[in-house]
Parts: structure tokens; sequence; C-alpha cells
């Protein structure tokens, strides 16, 4: 937690504050009980009622001014503790944004979710406690021990037994709910997962009647982490009688010594009352720094899980010095390439070598698991290559930086995703300066027009979390419409004519010809028909290159090629 607290530095001034009004609030309720001594001495047993009021008056100012500096603090120490919470989230969702894909598929999105937000709201209320328990607790008991010695020395020794008995049971109980704390960050991450996958695939789990199983699968989550807690519960359940038994040992004890100490004639009451209410403080001093020690390993663990995003490097960064200079466009060139993923043991793609050119359409296509959408999520640099290079206009995909990179680039994916909006703000999100007219002539290329004005609100009708309110081509149609607004050098298409009929793939694929005449096209399909016409056919086969050329001459040169057009088309259409 320690280093987390490097993003304090805009605070300082503000902690110096709680700091002073902390001390100040401290030296009133240190000053406090010596004022109320006084009363009873000079006071009361002399029957001294002006002395009572003078006396009881400078104690109203004191407290007055505890309690101002206990409210300035409170509100300082909370906007230190929210203004780190706010710096920890914009931290951890820019950290998060720089990964790689690789870096967020070994986290999981569950644990990155969490991680940003109860993780770091758990940090931010242990800085809360911090500023105000763990500062003023020891200033107090230190504070509590010296006014005590000055009221009574032998008194001070009941306080020497039982401090040592009260940090005993503190830390025996701290010892059992650390590792309970620890536990249950990671349960919550679980419950977090089951109830995201939940959510996510409700239609498969309705459509596969396994609304019981999920339930059941929540449930036990939620039992798990329910036991964790239960168990803490029931550790803090002994622990606050037990440090109540050792006060109460303590005030008894006092006030059992005190009294013989007062009929000896060696302490009067006011001494006896003071060293009293010195003693109580001393021990809710203990008892906050006993909060303290059950809060902080919790706020510990969620820190070391806010650090490890946070010191975690992306594995795909610029150079310091980028190539910006390029003499072609919408050159994309493949040497040698080969890819493995993390954990594999053989490469997802290997030696893979070819070009696309602008003006014409660069199609791919093999079987499920061939590694097509592997090879062309290389190009916008989502993965960095094993071995060989990609090159874009020229230039090796790592010599330039991401961001000019993926502005070359029009990307399609294989799995349509939009984002809550209106449907012009979906396709903006590909040139957030394009005009209502740019807007409206993607739309027509992409085939969308047709079905947005049928719909209410048109263009600004809005669209639900995920696009769950359209149908899955009309998704496709709106990616595509996003990608075309862009006007990139490179249109990537992965398999994104999927949920098209026929009739709409024909006109949509007649419609893009004119608009990407001059920009380089690489499809991925599974359909022939979507390919057939394509300038350059590149076949793959579990991983490797199993032909390039037309349709035409891999139905007499590529095996596997032709396996899939007979999979697809009769012997009439192949002929």
């Amino acid at each position: 937690m320690l280093r987390l607290l490097k993003y304090l530095k805009p605070f300082t001034a503000m902690i110096i504050a709680v700091l002073a009004f902390v001390f100040l609030q401290t030296l009133s309720d240190l000053y406090l009980p010596t004022l109320m001594g006084d009363i009873i001495n000079k006071g009361v047993m002399q029957g001294d009622t002006g002395k009572i009021m003078q006396i009881g008056g400078l104690m109203l100012w004191v407290a007055g001014g505890g309690v101002v500096c206990a409210i300035i603090a409170s509100y300082l120490s909370s906007k230190i503790a929210v203004g780190l919470g706010t710096i920890l989230r914009n931290r951890v969702f820019s950290r998060v944004e720089s990964y790689s894909l690789h870096e967020i598929d070994k986290f999981g999105t569950a644990t990155l979710i969490t991680r940003t937000t109860n993780d770091i709201t758990q940090v931010q209320m242990v800085l809360i406690m911090i500023m105000r328990m763990m500062i003023s607790a020891p200033m107090m008991a230190i504070g509590g021990i010296i006014m005590a010695l000055r009221q009574d020395r032998q008194l001070t020794w009941v306080l020497a037994i039982a401090i040592p008995v009260l940090a005993g049971v503190i830390a025996l109980i701290a010892s059992r709910m650390i590792p309970l704390f620890r536990k249950i960050q990671g349960k919550i991450d679980r419950i977090n997962l089951v109830l995201r996958e939940k959510l996510v695939g409700i239609r498969v789990i309705r459509a596969f009647n396994m609304v019981a199983h999920e339930a059941k699968r929540f449930e036990d989550a939620n039992v798990d982490l329910t036991d964790n807690y239960i168990k803490v519960n029931k550790i803090m359940a002994f622990m606050m009688p037990s440090i109540m038994l050792v006060m109460n040992f303590t005030s008894l004890a006092v006030l059992w010594f005190g009294g013989i100490f007062i009929s000896k004639g060696n302490m009067d009451l006011g001494a006896l009352s003071a060293f009293t209410q010195y003693a109580m403080q001393i021990m809710f001093s203990m008892l906050m720094l006993s909060l303290m020690f059950i809060m902080v390993p919790r706020a510990q663990a969620a820190a070391v899980r806010i650090n490890e995003v946070l010191e975690t490097n992306p594995g795909i960064t610029d150079k310091e010095k980028v190539e910006g200079s390029f003499t072609q466009k919408g050159f994309v060139e493949f040497k040698n390439v080969t890819f493995t993923y993390h954990g594999a043991e053989q490469p997802a793609i290997r030696d893979i070598t070819f070009s696309a050119k602008p003006g014409e359409v660069t199609a791919i296509i093999g079987s499920t698991g061939a590694g097509k959408s592997t090879l062309i999520n290389l190009i916008p640099r989502f993965y960095d290559v094993d071995s060989g290079s990609i090159l874009i206009d020229g230039v090796d995909v790592r010599e330039m930086s991401q961001e000019t990179l993926r502005a070359k680039i029009g990307f399609i994916p294989q799995q349509a995703v939009l984002f809550s909006g209106t449907i012009s703000e979906n396709i903006r999100f590909g040139n957030q300066q394009a005009s209502e007219a740019e807007v409206r002539h993607a739309a027509d290329i992409a085939q969308a027009t047709e079905f947005i004005e049928t719909i209410d609100g048109g263009f600004e009708h809005e669209i639900a979390q995920g696009g769950t309110n359209i149908s899955g081509g009309q998704k496709q149609r709106l990616s595509i419409a996003r990608a075309l607004v862009r006007k990139p050098e490179v249109y990537v298409f992965d398999d994104s004519f999927s949920a098209l009929d026929f009739k709409t793939d024909a006109r949509l694929r007649a419609a893009l010809k004119p608009e990407t005449a001059e920009a380089t096209v690489i499809i991925v399909a599974q359909r022939v028909g979507t390919v057939r016409d394509a300038d350059r056919i590149i076949v793959l086969n579990e991983g490797q290159l199993a032909g390039i050329g037309t349709h035409k001459e891999l139905l007499d040169s590529s095996q596997v090629y032709r396996e899939i057009v007979s999979s697809q088309l009769s012997e009439e259409e192949i002929a």
C-alpha cells in the first residue's frame, strides 16, 4: 500500500493541514481531563462556583475548538482519499488501455473490473481512516501516557500491564483475519466472473435451459464469499468483547488502587478523575489502532492487486524513435511471419508470405482454426509476430507508432461490437469529424440506411449496450459503415459478411468496389461466394499457406481450396 501513497504528492499541502488539525484536536482532547480535574479540586471541593464557571467556560472553548478541528480534518482527509481514488482509477484505466490482448487475456476481464472499482474503493476507505485514526491514535496514546504519568506515577503501572495485554489480543485477532481478507478479494473476482458470464450469455443460458445450473454456479460463488465474511465477522465478534473486557478491568483497577491512594492521602479526587479519563483515552486509542489493523490488511491485499496492474508493462509499445515518413500508400506485406499464442505448443500461423496492394481485393479462406483471424489481428498489431515482419507502406509495423498504424486501417471485427449511444454516434466512432452527409453516405454503402429509416428516430435511434436491440446483420452493417466513414488506406473485413443474406451480401460488395477502389481490401470469409471474385485468394490450412491465386487458379492447384469449394458449391456451379 505504501507504493500507492506516491500518488498523494498533489495533496501535500492538504496532508500537512490534516496533520495540523489532528494535532490540535488531540491537544484539546488531552487537555480536557486536566481541566475536569481542576474543576473537581479547585471548584467542587472548595465550593467555589466562580472557579467552576471559569474553568468550565475554558473547557467549552477547548471542546469547541477540538470539534472544529475534527470537522476540518475529516473533510480534508476525505477529499485526499477521494482524490487518490480518482487518480488510481484513471491510472489503472489508462494502463489497461495500453495493454496488448495478451496482458488482458492474462488478467481476465472480471478481475480488471474488480481491481478498478472494489479494490480502489477499499484503499480509499482505509486512507480516510489512516488520515484520521492512525495519526491521532498514537498521538493520543503517547500524550495520554505522558499526562497520566504527570497525574500519578504509581497508577501508571496498571497501564503498563493493561497495554501489552490489549496489544496481544489485537495481534492474535489480526493474525487470524489477514489471510481471510486476502481470500475475500479473490472471491469477489469469482462472483464478478460468474455474474458477467451470466449476463453476457443470457440468451445461450435460456436457450439450453441452463438457468438453474447458472443459478447454482452463482450460489456456490456467493456462499463461498459469504462463508469467508462469516469467518471474519466471528473473529470480529470476539474482538470487541475481549477489548472491552480488558478496558473495563483496567478502569476497575485504576479506581480500586486510586481509591486506596486517596484514602492514604497520596492522591486527590481530581487527579483520579483525570487519570481515569487518560486511561480510557489510551485504551480507546488502542481500540482505534486495532480497527486499523483489521482494515489495513484488506486494503493491503487490494493495493497489491492494483500494483500488479500498474506495474505490468504492456507487451506492445512504441519505440522511442518511430518512423513517420512513407513512400507508399496502402501496401501490406507479410514476410515469413510466424506467430504463437502465449502458452500454446504449436504456432498458430507459420512462415506466411504474401502482399496486398491498393485497388486489389485479397481474400483469406480456410477451415475453422486455420489461423485466418490470427493473421489479420497481426496487421493492426494487436499481437507482435514471433519471427518475420509485417510491412505497411514499406515500413515494419513495429517501427511506426500504434496510433499512426491504426489510423491507416479500417478494421471490421468478426464479432460486431457497438456501443451505447445513437446510430450516428456509433458510425462516427470511426471518424469523430465526419459530417452528417458522410455518415449517411457510409450507411448507404453498408446497406444500413434501409433499416435505419424504418426504426424510430432514424440515425438518432438509441443503441442498447452491446447492440442487443438490433439484429446480428444490422450490427455488421453498422460496423462496416463505421470503418467506411474513416476512409482508411487498408480495409480489413474479418468474416464481416457472415450474418448477411446472399442478396444483401452481393449488393454490399458491389457498392464497396467503387468506394474502396484506391484502398487495399483484405477479406476473411467462410463463403466461397464472398471470395471467388477477389484478385487474390490466400488459402490457409493448419496455420500454413496451402495456396495463393485466383479462384480458377486455385481450383487447379490447391486440393484444400477445391475441397472447400466442393463442400459449398455443386459441380455445375464449380464448372
